[in-house]
């Protein structure tokens, strides 16, 4: 027995030797894109993602291989997993089944219409999937836990690079734009913060241009992005269900796959204890901090793992192709409003 014990903790000290160079490298990149966008604004994960392509060549030596590879996926999974703790029982009490409808609707119709769009742009149904998902949910955050899930082939990192690239200057871009859309279109306050959270892919490009408008917005805005969020969930399930039956492209996955993946599980639970309100909210605090690291150290794995040459290769037609379904979510939400009679025409 004491052989059995002895045994196991060799095996454990070998894996953490084995890991930790790679690890540590990931939280190196995390740190100083974290520092970077502290001091000087830009999107942490977008900085975490250009420092790792930077260091790609890192990827390759060998003491480092095993642990960028271990971060860019388990770690990346940890924190996706723990973005359930950010729904809070003040989300649950905000929420209307307009809003439901609305988010719920938007989500699937951009889904198939990247998956119609990439057809008619000769691209491939992985890259419509992630592409589609990203725009649709929750951005960087929604691409990761997508590619999670979708069978993998040698495009797939290059595709989730470009994917959380592109998804994040969109979203700086609409941080700048959708204010003055909605001023233009003379949308109140609270429509204006459904049409901002219901269309900025990621969540803190959502705040900022929220909350430039007026602080009812930045609220309603926050609310209805956060009500994307929890459409991650089901997307994951169901993609994940799909993939374990059969891919599109014929492909079957493993046997031995999940029907949930580990990770949705740990997410949807986290989000039933807060939105209850059982979860203590200093440990919600503690796992949305957790989360935001494990989604960084993840992303410069990632980057790590791409090189630019690869990235090059993505072809115009992919930025194409995110560009008409950004356009797309902003239409479908914003006519949503107008038909359901929350907003205003000008």
């Amino acid at each position: 027995m004491q052989l059995d014990h002895l045994s196991s903790a060799g095996n454990a000290y070998r894996s953490a030797s084995r890991l930790t160079p790679g690890f540590l490298i990931c939280a190196t990149v995390a740190v100083a894109a974290q520092f970077l966008a502290d001091h000087h604004g830009a999107p942490v994960m977008l900085l975490a993602l250009m420092l790792g392509i930077a260091l790609h060549f890192l990827s390759d030596v060998e003491r480092a291989s095993a642990g960028i590879e271990y971060t860019a996926r388990r770690v990346l999974r940890i924190g996706v997993a723990l973005l359930g703790a950010r729904i809070t029982p003040e989300l649950m009490a905000g929420i209307d089944v307009a809003d439901i409808a609305l988010v719920t609707a938007a989500v699937a119709a951009v889904i198939l219409f990247a998956l119609a769009a990439a057809w008619a742009l000769n691209r491939g149904w992985r890259l419509a999937i992630l592409t589609g998902g990203a725009v649709a949910i929750c951005g960087a955050s929604a691409a990761m836990a997508i590619a999670a899930v979708l069978p993998s082939n040698d495009r797939s990192e290059r595709n989730l690079t470009f994917t959380v690239i592109g998804v994040t200057v969109l979203s700086t871009v609409a941080m700048i734009v959708y204010p003055l859309m909605c001023a233009a279109l003379g949308l109140d306050d609270r429509t204006a913060g459904v049409f901002i959270g219901g269309t900025i892919h990621d969540v803190a490009q959502v705040v900022g241009a929220g909350f430039s408008v007026s602080e009812e917005t930045g609220e309603t805005a926050t609310l209805v992005k956060m009500l994307r969020v929890i459409m991650l969930a089901p997307t994951v399930i169901c993609l994940s269900l799909v993939f374990r039956g059969g891919a599109p492209s014929g492909r079957r996955s493993a046997g031995r796959a999940p029907l949930v993946p580990r990770f949705v599980l740990v997410f949807i639970s986290l989000a039933a204890l807060n939105a209850s309100g059982l979860l203590p909210r200093p440990v919600a605090e503690v796992l949305v901090a957790l989360s935001g690291w494990a989604l960084v150290l993840g992303i410069a794995a990632i980057g790590m793992k791409t090189s630019l040459s690869s990235l090059s290769s993505v072809g115009t037609t992919a930025i194409v192709l995110l560009v008409a379904e950004t356009v797309f979510m902003a239409a479908i939400v914003l006519g949503g409003l107008l038909l359901i009679g929350q907003g205003s025409a000008p």
